[in-house]
């Protein structure tokens, strides 16, 4: 699995695992009944504590992203993986009303906006 931290980020490192793994979730890199690391694994990998994995393992299974069985490991539950990709969809669509929202009031009209927007796609994917 391939974790990347920064411990230069603002965003704590129990918080940067979550988002990682939520991300593996989401993009389908991971799938219901895949193991995670183990927490000392993953915790010697990235050179951290154990406790700041296990922190983020817990706050993944509160989440029901996970399941961990004593003894066994940690392992990736299907329950929220439709809501974890519900819930992005619902924060792409806040962004974009703000944006819509912030055109409208600069003037623009509904053409001159979906045609900025079909620009950013196509550069953008």
């Amino acid at each position: 699995m391939n974790i990347i931290i920064s411990t230069s980020s603002m965003v704590p490192i129990y918080e940067q695992i979550c988002g990682r793994i939520r991300n593996m979730i989401a993009s389908g890199e991971l799938n219901s009944g895949d193991a995670l690391p183990s927490v000392r694994s993953l915790a010697a990998q990235l050179k951290i504590s154990a406790l700041t994995v296990k922190k983020a393992y817990d706050s993944l299974e509160a989440e029901g992203l996970c399941a961990t069985v004593h003894g066994k490991g940690t392992y990736v539950t299907a329950e929220n993986t439709a809501l974890l990709k519900e819930q992005r969809q619902m924060e792409i669509e806040k962004e974009l009303e703000t944006v819509i929202i912030r055109a409208k009031n600069y003037g623009m009209d509904k053409e001159q906006l979906t045609s900025l927007f079909e620009m950013i796609i196509e550069e953008s994917l």
